[in-house]
């Protein structure tokens, strides 16, 4: 049994990595999603509240589990016995940046290898990053996430907005 493991911040989960998901829940025999929690960051959601968001939209596919975890994303690999790391690529310039990682990590752990999926050219552009700029003006996300992810983005912005701001006299 082959099992590959999809690291990513997925902050949040956007239609671009729902594409990679599926694909590779169809290459390989178990595909765990993995969170990442980097606690050098700021996310808009928690680790908690993206492996829930991931978990309801992924429902359907029997063969994936969701977890997070700290740390190497190769370590984490091998604690889970995998043979494979799945990454996406959108643009050259991720393929730059996304090969000097399998390389390091090929010479950390020779027996896990990298494969790269060129993600969906209807999503080449997308990245959580943009999908959070747009909603953060209250721009329209639908065409970029899931309809439950959409939901929960706007309510945090909404909160973000509302929060401090008083009636004045």
């Amino acid at each position: 049994m082959t099992t590959a493991v999809y690291p990513g911040s997925f902050d949040p989960v956007t239609n671009g990595h729902l594409d990679i998901i599926k694909r590779s829940s169809e290459m390989f025999d178990h595909l765990i999603i993995a969170v990442l929690n980097n606690k050098a960051k700021s996310p808009l959601f928690t680790t908690a509240e993206r492996v829930t968001m991931l978990c309801e939209i992924t429902a359907g596919i029997k063969n994936i589990e969701v977890e997070s975890f700290d740390g190497l994303s190769i370590k984490y690999c091998h604690e889970k016995g995998a043979q494979v790391m799945v990454r996406g690529l959108r643009a050259v310039t991720d393929f730059e940046y996304e090969l000097q990682i399998a390389q390091t990590n090929r010479v950390i752990a020779p027996d896990i290898d990298t494969v790269f999926l060129t993600t969906n050219l209807k999503y080449s552009y997308l990245s959580s990053s943009i999908v959070k700029e747009i909603a953060a003006y209250q721009g329209d996300i639908s065409a970029f996430v899931d309809s439950r992810v959409a939901a929960k983005i706007m309510e945090k912005y909404s909160h973000s907005q509302n929060c401090g701001s008083g009636a004045e006299a």
